[in-house]
């Protein structure tokens, strides 16, 4: 029995972790439409690829759902939409990565370059997302290789988000020391996430990696509200404030991720290998 069987054998309302985490994948993509948005006016969509995951982020959602709706009647069709869209997902990230290096980086291979191009690890987040949907519909939702596939994929958003801290932060030379703390909140995340991915049955790490947790929401919270300090402490309209300022959504990936992984730990905490 695969992972997509999961919802048929619970009442219709019932929430499971693999119900969880198909509500935290269509509200993501949904919401990467408004950050993708933002990113790319800054040079007003410059080139017609950069498109792409902006029309990708309203549909795949629209079908997403069109697949929860068709589960029961007609589950080779909801099956068969879900791997459209996480191999789609998948290959929109990866291509996006790829378009995103090209900037700069390819051109000649340095780490100024790496730093100060377009921000090469974001568009990941539609790879991840993309495996998530494919794990739902390949991993027995209720094995505890499903748990631990969803840690791993938590694990690589953190390994990402602390790339994007450390090269976002380097952008001004670290001017503030606070700017630190995302970057080694971000490394003790990735930490506790793959010894929770090797152990995912020990009691005493899970509780350790709930606080861990806690302490993701709280810096992308706090970095949020820095973030947004710092832009309506700028010139200029406030459209002109958020676009070249702070990335006001980035510090809440750390919430973000940390909901993926809270699911995870959830779905594990009665499962034994």
């Amino acid at each position: 029995m695969n992972g997509g069987a999961g919802p048929a054998e619970s009442r219709p309302l019932h929430i499971t972790p693999w119900r969880a985490v198909e509500v935290f994948i269509i509200g993501n993509l949904g919401f990467l439409a408004l950050d993708v948005w933002v990113a790319h006016s800054v040079n007003r969509f410059e080139r017609h690829p950069e498109w792409v995951p902006f029309y990708f982020s309203l549909a795949a959602p629209v079908f997403l759902l069109a697949a929860a709706m068709l589960w029961h009647p007609l589950p080779r069709v909801a099956r068969a939409l879900g791997f459209l869209v996480g191999w789609t997902s998948t290959i929109v990230g990866v291509a996006g990565m790829v378009y995103h290096l090209q900037s700069h980086f390819f051109e000649q291979e340095t780490i100024r370059n790496l730093v100060y191009t377009a921000p090469f690890v974001a568009p990941l987040a539609y790879a991840g997302l993309g495996m998530l949907i494919l794990l739902d519909r390949m991993v027995d939702s209720s094995s505890l290789e499903w748990v631990q596939w969803v840690l791993f994929l938590a694990f690589g958003g953190f390994a990402g988000n602390f790339v994007l801290s450390l090269a976002d932060h380097a952008q001004n030379g670290f001017f503030n020391r606070a700017e630190w703390v995302p970057v080694a909140v971000a490394a003790l995340g990735c930490a506790f996430l793959l010894m929770a991915v090797l152990y995912p049955s020990d009691p005493a790490l899970r509780r350790a990696t709930w606080w861990i947790l806690a302490l993701q929401i709280i810096t992308g919270v706090a970095g949020f509200a820095f973030h947004l300090r710092a832009n309506l402490a700028q010139q200029g309209t406030l459209w002109e404030r958020f676009l070249y300022g702070a990335p006001i959504f980035a510090p809440l990936l750390f919430a973000n991720l940390a909901i993926l992984a809270a699911i995870a730990l959830w779905a594990g905490a009665h499962r034994t290998p």
